[in-house]
């Protein structure tokens, strides 16, 4: 059981997150059906918590600073026009971790809704392929 509480921690904390728990939940002879499920869950309790308080962090960015643009910010806004919220959202957990991912299209104007929804189905979409190829992966060497 105590197995199953550190994926849940692993999986909600941010740049471990699923890509890197599943594997190695997975391959520590744990139930990759549970794991999958209890990685899931740990990632979208951090996920859903940081949706719904973006509001709140956007009023305190605002009275901090003055909404300077800068080269950065200008490289993000490309990308999101190029690749909107479900593009960002769905490389998310293998590029730059679906919290950063999620804040960064909170940032850049996707509704709470959209977040959500895009967040939920991406983690879903990629605990599963990380729990299935690991397993999958996994039984083809130990055979």
């Amino acid at each position: 059981m105590v197995e199953y509480l550190l994926i849940f921690v692993g999986a909600a904390i941010p740049w471990l997150e699923i890509a890197i728990v599943i594997p190695v939940g997975i391959i520590s002879g744990l139930n990759p059906a549970l794991v999958i499920l209890v990685a899931f869950i740990g990632n979208m309790a951090t996920i859903v918590p940081l949706i719904f308080g973006y509001d709140k962090f956007k009023r305190w960015l605002a009275k901090r600073n003055e909404q300077k643009q800068s080269k950065r910010q200008d490289r993000a806004k490309t990308l999101w026009n190029k690749y909107g919220l479900p593009g960002m959202v769905m490389l998310g957990p293998i590029l730059i971790g679906s919290h950063i991912a999620a804040f960064i299209g909170m940032t850049l104007g996707a509704t709470k809704r959209a977040t959500l929804l895009w967040s939920t189905f991406s983690i879903g979409v990629w605990a599963l392929a990380f729990g299935i190829l690991t397993a999958l992966g996994f039984d083809f060497f130990t055979r």
